[in-house]
């Protein structure tokens, strides 16, 4: 590999979700740029495309793709309860705590209760983003002494 890892998340309403991704999670814009339909088409993404492109402080990026038009899914793609396939999307912070905080004032929905749980040394977060996407957060703040853990 050559680069750090991006994710592409296929989106209905870019500007909620770059917000979303911005602000509460803390990625920064980078870019937006345009897919042509002559290369979205063959590309399997179903056509023309909007991309925005956030940078993750630790390294990476997560791509938003806005279609021009609604995709479906190919079969192959959907996953358990007939989800597609991503699962979630992992962020680890040093302490969860503010960005748990601002996710709440967001009116963000946590997908566990208690909200965050203690696992393995670190804490875990699951949420729904404002389109559905599980999120989840991680952090070493519950982490032993001595037990070097990650992930």
């Amino acid at each position: 590999m050559t680069r750090p890892f991006e994710v592409g998340v296929v989106v209905r309403d870019l500007a909620v979700m770059e917000r979303f991704y911005r602000d509460v999670i803390g990625c920064r814009a980078v870019r937006r740029s345009r897919v042509p339909e002559s290369v979205g088409g063959p590309a399997g993404l179903g056509g023309e495309l909007v991309v925005a492109w956030l940078q993750v402080p630790s390294g990476g990026c997560v791509k938003l793709l806005l279609p021009s038009s609604p995709v479906a899914p190919a079969p192959e793609a959907l996953g358990p309860a007939g989800r597609m396939a991503l699962s979630y999307l992992t962020f680890h912070f040093d302490d969860m705590g503010p960005v748990v905080a601002a996710l709440t004032a967001a009116g963000a929905r946590p997908l566990s209760d208690p909200v965050v749980v203690p696992a393995r040394g670190r804490r875990v977060s699951f949420w729904s983003d404002p389109e559905g996407n599980v999120v989840e957060l991680v952090d070493a703040c519950g982490q032993e002494p001595g037990t070097g853990r990650s992930n």
